[in-house]
């Protein structure tokens, strides 16, 4: 007796509305994911676009003109989330002795132009011991201030006025603790000026001390290299009986000395309404860098030069405004990072977006570019592993359809008929794209084919 076919079942309603089906297509994707985060972590491993939370600034004398400046560094850096630690020293020449040592934990260094006896491109090949190091350029002029006592210069020169350094001859001359730029700076002028290196008395004794002995008659001249804010050297521009050096040949020096610039102290500069300076006062001035070392994180470099944009960028005694930063007057190699800088400011997206996303996007759009070229190819077996996984939810019923007609005559016709209800049941769950409908419908016709054979 035939069973009588049973009626056909109406499409399930998820059918009718499928879209994709999202597990498929996560399942289908997750190796391609997998791959592209695999290449991320390897790419951001490699670039370390986030720089280091921590960075050490070798400034100079507590009172002087380098620890006020690293102070701004310090602040404006510290609104980016990176902290700054200042380490005061003696000045230019124990900056750069630490900047050299590999385990002294310095990162940036302020240095004088001829802090050393031996300073770099003086003619030869760079000096071994900068390898390894770079300038980001230029950020203040540092004036060579040589103070000396009225009744002293009447005693040496005969004259109310000294203009030379050969009339300090016979007198004694304050120089600068060692560690500081200014003994090798003024070592290498009095050599210039043919003076015996016995012919003048000097001292070597630190600022404040030098100082005192200044003001009290103990020394006939000190010289100190600083900007002009510095505390002593705006002290000292204003004490009554002190007197600052008119440099007559400071031109002459500058072409004697490539790191050496002539400058101009202003008439009134110090003081409008008293008249101080009461003429130019002529001076020779070399050029204060920041040094780092060539390890140092591009984005700390890209922010120490945006600091000395903020902190030396205005006008000043010296300058005018935009004069300061520049790459001009370096003894190092410029780092890439702040040659970009100085060719076209700061990178469009801080402009726009905080420092870290903005670095971090800045670092990584290369890369970025690099995984999607890779990825592309990859991607051409999305589509084909897609349509594999959604046509093998109906293609895997095939064989249990293939076996229950090939059972029979061999097994019970009612357990044939159980075995394609059961199947037809789970095919009603089935869910697949609009796309893929036919052969699911094709699948629920060869069921029925089947009934018919086996009843």
């Amino acid at each position: 007796m035939s069973v009588p076919k049973p009626a056909a079942q109406p499409l399930p309603q998820h059918l009718q509305h499928s879209g994709l089906p999202l597990r498929e297509l996560a399942t289908a994707a997750a190796p391609f994911v997998l791959i592209a985060l695999l290449l991320l972590v390897v790419a951001y491993q490699w670039l370390q676009p986030n720089p280091p939370r921590q960075v050490v600034m070798a400034t100079g004398g507590p009172q002087g003109a380098y620890h006020e400046f690293g102070k701004r560094y310090a602040e404006h850096l510290q609104r980016h989330g990176i902290s700054v630690t200042l380490r005061p020293t003696q000045g230019a020449a124990e900056n750069l002795a630490l900047i050299r040592q590999p385990d002294s934990g310095v990162d940036i260094v302020f240095a004088q132009g001829g802090a050393e006896p031996d300073a770099p491109n003086t003619g030869r090949a760079e000096d071994e011991r900068d390898t390894g190091l770079v300038s980001l350029g230029s950020v203040f002029y540092e004036p060579v201030w040589l103070f000396y006592r009225e009744d002293a210069a009447q005693r040496l020169a005969k004259s109310p006025e000294l203009t030379r350094l050969s009339q300090l001859v016979g007198g004694t001359l304050n120089i600068g603790a060692a560690g500081s730029g200014v003994p090798a700076l003024l070592e290498r002028l009095i050599a210039a000026n043919a003076i015996a290196p016995d012919a003048i008395g000097l001292q070597r004794l630190p600022t404040t001390p030098a100082v005192v002995d200044l003001l009290e008659g103990r020394l006939d001249a000190l010289a100190l290299a600083s900007a002009p804010e510095a505390l002593m050297v705006q002290m000292l521009l204003k004490t009554p009986g002190i007197r600052l050096m008119d440099f007559a040949q400071s031109e002459a020096y500058s072409r004697r000395f490539h790191f050496m610039s002539p400058v101009v102290l202003p008439r009134g500069v110090i003081d409008l309404a008293a008249d101080q300076p009461p003429t130019d006062v002529r001076l020779i001035a070399p050029t204060a860098t920041l040094v780092a070392r060539e390890t140092l994180h591009p984005a700390l470099v890209q922010l120490f030069v945006q600091a000395a944009q903020q902190v030396h960028g205005g006008s000043g005694w010296f300058q005018r405004k935009g004069d300061f930063p520049n790459a001009a007057n370096t003894e190092r190699p410029i780092a890439p990072e702040a040659q970009r800088y100085y060719r076209s400011g700061p990178p469009l997206l801080q402009r726009y977006l905080p420092f870290w996303l903005a670095n971090l996007a800045d670092r990584m759009w290369l890369a970025l570019l690099a995984i999607i070229a890779v990825l592309i190819p990859l991607a051409r077996v999305l589509p084909p592993l897609y349509e594999f996984r959604i046509r093998r939810r109906v293609f895997r019923w095939y064989a249990q359809l293939r076996a229950v007609e090939a059972a029979r005559g061999k097994r019970p016709t009612a357990d044939l008929l159980a075995d394609l209800e059961s199947i037809e049941q789970r095919v009603d769950g089935i869910r697949v794209p609009l796309s893929y409908a036919d052969e699911l419908y094709s699948l629920r016709s060869h069921i029925d084919l089947v009934r018919q054979r086996v009843s």
